[in-house]
């Protein structure tokens, strides 16, 4: 049996609900928040540099990563240097690859020379790990974020990529690796045992923590006693 103290990988809330991330906030295991244009678009954010702004005014002291809009390099490099001046904790995320294929790997070396903290998201394959490696080896702090659900919806097993890019990073004191879109909670203790340092979790996989190290004949007594009550109050008759 697992408990949440066992673990040594990192837990950052993703999402862009800023009720939600304030909550998260507050929980001292939470150690960093990530958002993406994706997730504030589904939560009816209208300005995205004020959202950022409101949420950095009280996000001070963990790091949180902020996505830019562009699809041309130049532009990103522009935007990655506004985004990165909203604050110390800020990481910006620059897609492994812009719409049409082109690697974004010469734009993150110039962005982490300058200092920049970046996030190079999106990315799916060990390939693409060891040239962000490459781009960000001896820069400042930088994220490399795996989608790991991702390479599972495939049917393909992420775990040992995860672990041949943990072994790859290793060398490189300045880069953490990121298992990013977890489907389920298992992911968290997988990410921690393949060696990666931060996993991001949204709001419904963390509201499950609770159900870490659940005694399972209690757990198989509640969803008996969850069936028999919604069978009952549907009105169902045979």
């Amino acid at each position: 049996m697992r408990n949440l103290s066992d673990l040594r990988i990192k837990l950052f809330a993703d999402g862009a609900d800023k009720a939600q991330i304030l909550k998260w906030h507050d929980k001292a295991y939470i150690r960093g928040f990530t958002t993406n244009p994706t997730l504030m678009r589904a939560a009816g954010v209208a300005d995205y540099e004020a959202f950022a702004r409101e949420i950095l005014a009280v996000i001070k002291d963990h790091p949180i990563s902020f996505e830019v809009l562009a699809d041309e390099f130049g532009e990103m490099e522009r935007q990655a240097h506004q985004i990165a001046g909203w604050g110390e904790n800020v990481y910006v995320k620059i897609p492994v690859t812009n719409t049409r294929r082109q690697p974004s790997m010469e734009l993150v070396r110039v962005l982490a020379r300058s200092g920049v903290k970046v996030n190079v998201t999106a990315v799916l394959t060990l390939e693409q790990v060891r040239a962000a490696v490459e781009a960000m080896a001896g820069g400042p702090g930088c994220f490399i974020s795996i989608f790991a659900g991702r390479i599972a919806d495939t049917g393909r097993d992420p775990v040992p990529v995860i672990a041949l890019a943990a072994e790859a990073v290793s060398r490189h004191p300045n880069i953490e690796l990121i298992w990013a879109s977890p489907r389920e909670l298992l992911n968290i203790f997988q990410a921690n045992d393949a060696g990666c340092h931060i996993i991001t979790v949204t709001d419904n996989i963390l509201e499950k923590l609770q159900t870490i190290g659940k005694d399972l004949n209690d757990y198989s007594l509640e969803t008996v006693l969850m069936f028999h009550s919604d069978a009952a109050k549907s009105g169902y008759r045979l």
